[in-house]
């Protein structure tokens, strides 16, 4: 973790922005099902010979100059031996949707792509301890690596999501914005592209500290009405707010991807206690009950299917959901078959009017 600023000083949070940014995301997504293909140069992308260009290269690819957007026949003359898979779109949806239900346990969500989202923890007394505590939660909830960014803005939120790739934790205190993007780029600003960063550059301008410290007339004459923006964003000023989407949740879940091929009726049934009372939690948080349960499994040759059951009563305990779900597991799981993963959600969410009747099975 790197914070600038001194986090043992006093200070106010006037908005709270986590930007977080998958590492990697289609490779790591491979990697979940592919674990073989870990530690080696890998590309998700076309064909060379198709026109094929890289969608998502692992760091070991980016190490020997392979970068997105690449056409894959440059790739493999960089690498002869690297490994080029097709993206896996249903898979990359699939962990996409997992990650962003970790992070709406803590605030409202903008989800920006598959693989990026800001939150809001403006609502929180204090945000620092939850960046890292949310990067952990995503990893060991989804199994998928990625690093995060604290700040006053989303720019500047973003930018620290970047700092310190890959599982980087980056926290920019209240009142270091400016100290923060000095040294940076002027690309590095959200909206400068090549041709503004060359004009910038014409005028011996190319990190933020010295597009925040020019003569703003200078600045005005060659830019105009935009000179003032591009100021205050090289100082890390930007107020666009965090767009989360409307409405509750249309269903809630945990999964676990087991690191060997479970067995153990035991240990499936703990953690199916687990995933539950997680999942009671972010129902209860959000003062909704559900009225279906639903387990989701994976064999050892990853075999999916998912199975559920619907209730008269809507229910948010955490009891209770375990009872359901370990009751359909039991109904679907052939003693002694692997289990690679298991998942326990709800849907049917409605906002709570009472709180359920106990009730047996």
């Amino acid at each position: 973790m790197t914070i600038f600023g001194n986090p043992t000083a006093d200070h106010s949070w006037p908005r709270a922005v986590l930007h977080l940014d998958m590492d990697a995301f289609y490779v790591n997504v491979h990697i979940l099902d592919q674990p073989q293909d870990a530690g080696r140069p890998l590309v998700i992308g076309g064909k060379p010979t198709s026109r094929g260009v890289v969608a998502s290269a692992s760091y070991e690819a980016r190490q020997l100059g392979i970068r997105s957007a690449m056409p894959t026949s440059t790739a493999v003359r960089l690498c002869p031996d690297l490994k080029i898979v097709p993206a896996n779109w249903p898979r990359i949806r699939e962990c996409s949707r997992q990650v962003m239900a970790v992070l709406a346990e803590y605030g409202p969500v903008e989800q920006v792509s598959v693989d990026e989202a800001y939150l809001d923890l403006s609502h929180t007394a204090d945000p620092l301890p939850l960046a890292e505590e949310i990067r952990t939660a995503v990893k060991s909830q989804t199994q998928l690596p990625a690093s995060v960014g604290l700040a006053s803005s989303k720019l500047v939120a973003k930018i620290a999501s970047d700092h310190e790739k890959p599982e980087g934790c980056t926290i920019v205190l209240p009142g270091h914005e400016a100290a923060f993007m000095a040294p940076l780029p002027t690309r590095a600003i959200w909206g400068i592209g090549p041709r503004t960063a060359e004009r910038l550059a014409a005028l011996g301008i190319t990190t933020c500290g010295q597009l925040a410290g020019v003569d703003t007339a200078v600045l005005r004459a060659k830019f105009g009405s935009q000179a003032d923006s591009l100021q205050q964003r090289a100082q890390g000023i930007d107020q666009r707010p965090v767009k989360a989407e409307r409405g509750p949740p249309k269903s809630i879940s945990q999964e676990w991807t087991f690191d060997r091929d479970v067995t153990d009726p035991a240990k499936l049934q703990e953690q199916l206690r687990q995933q539950a009372e997680s999942v009671a939690h972010s129902l209860q948080k959000r003062d909704l009950v559900a009225y279906t349960v639903r387990v989701k499994f994976r064999w050892a040759d990853f075999t999916t299917f998912t199975r559920q059951k619907s209730l008269e009563q809507p229910l948010d305990d955490a009891e209770l959901i375990y009872r359901v779900a370990e009751s359909i597991w039991q109904e679907n799981w052939p003693p002694g078959q692997p289990m690679r993963l298991i998942g326990v959600g709800v849907t049917g969410l409605s906002q709570a009017e009472q709180r359920q009747l106990r009730f047996g099975f």
